[in-house]
């Protein structure tokens, strides 16, 4: 029997209130955000900051610019059902945002599961996308009904047998050619091509059910023709189980490595046409499901974070700031990514000063030397409890954050907005 997954809604079956409903449930807060032009944002964060009892960091997550995002996602990918990888951004008013507006979820752990399901998601709208699990967990997703998972070796369908034998399985194989992407994932992920045989005739010796295949072209793509390659390697692999005579597969799980950018309509559209070319006897939606597992797509964009000045020092024409989040936060240097920062300055104290700029370093808040946001950048002239506002700050910042030097991550607020770029 076909495993059937939850389509996206259509977006006139939802309205922006339900979305902002949502979000601020999941805060326990009863305001809902009022509609604000996008150009107005700034003045949404003075009225924040003025509200402080003390300076310090916090972030607006945009539920403005996530509704465009999928309706952006549901244009350009009409039959890909995404399961945003919550690894990405575990902010509770964010998930359940993404629920109201129908995405599914991508879960590696049961801390993961357990954050989806705190919104009333359904256990058949969650694909436990790690390969290897650990037993604990991969006995909680049977008890909870999880029943969808990836693997890529026998030592794993063999855990799997043994802690959730009623589990159906996405083979997890390894992308050719995924050297362009900023993180490639395939010296940790995926089966070879030679070993796609034996581990789908071992499940299958085992009673488990390989309903598909996955891929992971790694994280943030530079161009569209990797996803060709792996949808091509997807459909070899689709065709091993049939020479071998397996329960014919009906799923392909594309994977993640997509940006809110232009690359983005180019890399659909080439998704699009390979699986045309490459699933055309899969005429139906009950023949192929499509899944997608996007994280940075919905989450970057959609996050500000603003950090006030706490500490000065000047050399000559050089500047040095110190910044109350730092890399061991929400730049934290192994997973954020750099290249999508912007950076506005915020003058509270002195908003009419001359606009001279100077050559400035911005550290974070730690004793670590390490420790350094910005290493050159032009800023005017800041005084302590100015605020600088980094833009693009959803995807892997709070997720991979510590508590290091006593600088909590999880305690700077979130707080909620809704624009539009209409008005």
């Amino acid at each position: 029997m076909a495993l059937i997954l939850p389509s996206i809604p259509s977006l006139t079956t939802f309205s922006s209130l339900q979305v902002k409903l949502a979000a601020s449930q999941a805060k326990g807060d009863q305001h809902v955000p009022a509609d604000i032009p996008r150009h107005q944002l700034t003045t949404l964060i003075r009225s924040i900051i003025n509200k402080q009892d003390e300076h310090g960091p916090f972030y607006i997550v945009d539920l403005g610019v996530l509704v465009s995002l999928m309706e952006k996602w549901n244009h350009c990918l009409p039959n890909v059902q995404p399961f945003f990888a919550v690894k990405c951004n575990h902010e509770p008013a964010f998930i359940a945002a993404l629920a109201t507006l129908g995405a599914s979820f991508d879960c590696a752990s049961k801390a993961e599961i357990e954050a989806v399901f705190a919104h009333g998601v359904s256990p058949t709208r969650i694909v436990y996308a790690n390969p290897c699990k650990g037993e604990y967990h991969l006995r909680y997703a049977a008890g909870v009904g999880v029943d969808l998972a990836t693997f890529d070796s026998m030592d794993e369908v063999d855990k799997i047998k043994r802690c959730h034998p009623k589990c159906s399985l996405l083979l997890r194989i390894a992308v050719p050619n995924d050297k362009s992407s900023w993180r490639s994932f395939g010296t940790k992920f995926g089966a070879l091509r030679e070993e796609v045989a034996p581990l789908v005739r071992h499940a299958h010796k085992l009673g488990l059910r390989v309903v598909g295949i996955s891929f992971h072209v790694g994280s943030k793509a530079s161009e569209s023709q990797v996803y060709r390659g792996a949808i091509a390697a997807a459909r070899a692999a689709f065709d091993v189980a049939d020479e071998l005579k397996m329960p014919k597969m009906h799923v392909l799980d594309i994977g993640g490595g997509f940006k809110a950018n232009q690359l983005f309509d180019e890399i659909a559209e080439t998704i699009n046409v390979a699986i045309k070319d490459y699933f055309s006897d899969h005429q139906s939606d009950s023949d192929l499901t499509v899944m997608a597992e996007p994280g940075r797509f919905f989450a970057e964009t959609a996050f500000t974070m603003v950090a006030n000045v706490m500490g000065k020092r000047v050399r000559g024409e050089k500047r040095e700031y110190w910044i109350s989040d730092g890399i061991y936060g929400s730049f934290n240097l192994p997973a954020y990514d750099k290249s999508s920062m912007q950076i506005s300055p915020l003058q509270i104290l002195s908003p009419h000063q001359n606009q001279v700029t100077y050559s400035s370093t911005v550290f974070g808040p730690t004793c670590d030397s390490l420790d350094t946001v910005v290493g050159d950048c032009m800023l005017p002239e800041l005084k302590l409890n100015d605020y600088l506002v980094f833009h693009n700050m959803g995807a892997y910042t709070t997720s991979a954050g510590t508590n290091f030097n006593g600088f909590c991550i999880s305690a700077i607020p979130t707080y909620l907005a809704f624009t539009s770029a209409n008005n």
